[in-house]
């Protein structure tokens, strides 16, 4: 069986970013410390439980991607400031975006943030890359997404832990699948991370359990002239945006990207200004 290697968030970024670019894949322990990782479980805790597993009636390919076991919990910014400050700004995510993104952007920003509790009976998940929602090609050609699933909770390869194929982030055919000899089991304990690419094929693990759910929080980056799969601006609205810092605000999309810096061109601009000033004056 495949494996993923295992570093720890002491150790130096360049060394886990070198083994995201080389492998696909990396494993952090200690991303997060067990006192933010129950900050965060008791700031979402009752909106999670209140979630409905059972979402077809909202969108039936989400219930066909994900099962009609798994609970979401989406724009978790929004609801929990830990989640916000602590994670979403982490250093090793920046380490790893400035290297895998920022040569062929002005700036990156969250993509999507969603913690994702997998129930008893889930089945596996089917395996996918990603950054299939923007585009199908193969490699060499640059990465534009840094994707994670951060443990909020023990991962064990019976509670869903999730399947990642280290070095098919490289493979030229796209329609190849994994042999089970070429899968990784994500076994982790919570505070724990692990790092891929957009391009890395992985996929939920099935949660064979009794009686217990598997939470992790899915944070993904992308280039900043991407559209994201979720709408962060309104996942996240400004009165709630205004609060948080400014590096926040920014992963979240609310600056400006500088498209064209010489030429003074940029995305997303508000009555010609950067929402961010706008959001600091009171204006938005």
């Amino acid at each position: 069986m495949a494996t993923i290697e295992e570093l720890s968030a002491r150790d130096e970024p360049a060394k886990i970013v070198e083994i995201l670019d080389r492998d696909g894949a990396v494993m952090v322990h200690g991303f997060i410390n067990d006192n933010t990782v129950e900050a965060i479980n008791a700031e979402i805790d009752a909106d999670m439980q209140a979630a409905d597993p059972t979402i077809e009636h909202i969108n039936p390919m989400i219930t066909a991607f994900f099962g009609d076991r798994t609970k979401h919990l989406s724009s978790v910014a929004a609801i929990s400031r830990t989640f916000a400050t602590e994670v979403l700004v982490h250093p090793i995510y920046r380490a790893a975006c400035d290297v895998m993104l920022l040569p062929n952007c002005a700036n990156y920003h969250l993509n999507l943030a969603h913690v994702i509790n997998r129930g008893p009976g889930s089945d596996a998940q089917m395996f996918h890359r990603d950054e299939d929602v923007w585009i199908h090609m193969p490699h060499p050609r640059p990465e534009m997404q840094v994707a994670s699933m951060l443990a909020l909770v023990d991962f064990t390869e019976d509670r869903s832990a999730t399947m990642i194929v280290p070095g098919s982030h490289r493979w030229a055919d796209r329609a190849r699948q994994p042999t089970p000899d070429e899968i990784a089991h994500a076994v982790m304990p919570a505070g724990s991370a692990v790092l891929y690419l957009g391009s890395t094929i992985h996929a939920g693990g099935a949660n064979t359990t009794a009686d217990v759910w598997r939470r992790g929080g899915h944070v993904s980056f992308c280039w900043g002239w991407l559209r994201t799969e979720e709408n962060n601006y309104l996942g996240t609205p400004p009165e709630i945006a205004r609060t948080l810092p400014r590096e926040v605000q920014e992963i979240l999309g609310y600056g400006v990207h500088d498209a064209i810096a010489d030429a003074g061109g940029y995305l997303g601009v508000v009555r010609q200004e950067d929402p961010i000033d706008l959001l600091a004056d009171g204006r938005l």
